[in-house]
């Protein structure tokens, strides 16, 4: 992939904040995702669409639901620019508010609520 495709990719604010989770998670079903950015499950299913079109994830089905990854086929160059947008961004807002969710999302899962 191209460098401008790679950022053109990124440079909407869902799509990075998916990734944001996807970051510090490694992989998420599409609903975690959704219920931790606050956005529908089809929205969040087609920016995931999108990232998958650029290369920038993967995903696998298990079942009836659909788990998300960053793309094995990333350059070392990509991960070292999302690694710091990672470490630049994960404390600000919206970033960190969503990880807060997710934490949430899978204590709860652990507890057996969802």
């Amino acid at each position: 992939m191209k460098g401008d495709q790679f950022y053109k990719c990124l440079a909407n604010e869902t799509r990075l904040r998916c990734v944001m989770l996807l970051l510090a998670r490694g992989e998420l079903c599409v609903c975690d995702i959704a219920d931790s950015l606050g956005a529908s499950q089809p929205m969040i299913s087609r920016h995931l669409a999108q990232l998958r079109a650029c290369n920038l994830v993967s995903d696998h089905r298990e079942g009836q639901w659909v788990y998300y990854k960053l793309h094995s086929t990333l350059e070392p160059w990509q991960r070292s620019v999302l690694a710091a947008t990672r470490k630049g961004l994960g404390s600000q807002m919206p970033y960190s508010e969503d990880l807060s969710r997710l934490q949430e999302i899978e204590r709860h899962k652990k507890e057996g609520d969802c």
